[in-house]
């Protein structure tokens, strides 16, 4: 199945999940970050652990929002929570438990995959205000809830019948168009904690200049992407997929590169490589083609790729629906108690009622995710 070329998102992934302090079902009102935020089937959610949150998502910069936002923020990171404890004690109630051994290989795969040595892993930590044992705790919530998903997932089946109705709807849709298939390395001059990253425009523009020399005199490209490229794609190679001619003029939307682009790239042949190319945001850009189709080439129901192209957004679609479901329900069946939002209610009109988040944990620079997922859903 030919990948479709989707919106570029960079390390500054939103993160909405955290570990969370258990016991008792009481509401305590020790003051500060110990004051019990919500209640979910006994196990306490702490204004600290809603506070790690926002710390988190904003990354040194909650203390510019204002009381109002501050509190608007507080509640979507604690429904976040609400849903995320729900749906894990919803795992635990199907038996479904993960070994430590199944914890350790994917904090290992993790700092493996973010370029992460002991020491810059132990850096990440402290900057997002969390424990390695805080973390493994959230490894083990998102990886139950991630097979939570699963086993339901495993009892979806999809009919001949129900592709052979999508293909005759529209049996154009699955025609492969012109286009290129593109890898990129991204360098991006603000500081987002990657292993190698640099700061500051002239920095960015001489690695990338650098990065453009060694790839002329013979380096691998997925090598050097998956090296040096500040971008997600790096744990692809710096594959992007499929760009059909007809989203060049998109371009500036989908990437912040000039529409005029897309033809220039369409001019090169398959292992071509584009000098470096700065985006609206400052950041450098290196393609490479990695494949190119000139002419429109219908395909028909006997293709196993147009079978399998339905049978899998059919299979996407219904995960959707079975995904909420299930959180629904796991709702539904917790006793959840909501303090915090209950004393915003009590003070409507003083949303600074609940201590800001400490600015000794907040840290000034960028980092990269620092959880393994910015939903209650983990991703694989």
């Amino acid at each position: 199945m030919r990948k479709i070329l989707l919106p570029i998102l960079f390390l500054s992934l939103p993160i909405l999940a955290s570990s969370c302090g258990g016991g008792e079902s009481s509401a305590s009102s020790s003051g500060g970050g110990d004051e019990v935020a919500a209640v979910v089937n006994g196990t306490k959610l702490l204004v600290k652990d809603v506070d790690r949150v926002i710390t988190q998502e904003f990354r040194g910069q909650e203390n510019q929002l204002s009381p109002l936002a501050l509190a608007a923020y507080r509640l979507q990171a604690l429904d976040s929570l609400i849903n995320q404890e729900a749906l894990y004690q919803r795992a635990q109630k199907e038996n479904i438990v993960l070994k430590d051994e199944e914890i350790t290989k994917y904090v290992q795969q993790y700092k493996a995959d973010n370029g992460y040595t002991e020491e810059a892993f132990a850096n990440m930590l402290k900057q997002t205000n969390q424990t390695e044992e805080q973390f493994r705790e959230l490894v083990r919530k998102q990886l139950s809830i991630q097979k939570l998903y699963e086993n339901a997932a495993s009892q979806l089946k999809v009919q001949d019948r129900e592709v052979a109705d999508i293909y005759k709807a529209n049996p154009k849709q699955f025609s492969i168009q012109p286009g290129v298939a593109l890898s990129d390395i991204v360098i991006d001059p603000s500081d987002n904690g990657a292993k190698f990253d640099v700061k500051g425009e002239a920095a960015s523009e001489q690695r990338a200049r650098e990065i453009k020399t060694r790839l002329n005199n013979g380096s691998d490209f997925a090598t050097i992407a998956r090296q040096f490229s500040e971008h997600q794609s790096a744990l692809q190679s710096g594959d992007l997929g499929f760009l059909a001619r007809s989203q060049f003029a998109d371009l500036p939307q989908i990437m912040g590169l000039p529409a005029a682009l897309g033809e220039q790239l369409y001019a090169m042949e398959p292992g071509d490589v584009s000098d470096p190319i700065k985006d609206s945001a400052g950041r450098w850009h290196i393609f490479k083609v990695t494949g190119k189709q000139t002419e429109t080439r219908d395909r028909t129901m006997e293709d196993p790729s147009v079978r399998k192209e339905i049978s899998d957004a059919i299979l996407s679609q219904r995960r959707q629906v079975i995904d909420s479901a299930i959180q629904a329900r796991a709702r539904d069946e917790a006793k959840i108690e909501n303090n915090l939002a209950q004393r915003m209610l009590e003070n409507p009109n003083s949303f600074g009622v609940l201590r800001p988040v400490p600015a000794a944990t907040a840290s000034g620079n960028a980092t990269p995710a620092a959880t393994p997922t910015a939903e209650s859903k983990p991703k694989n």
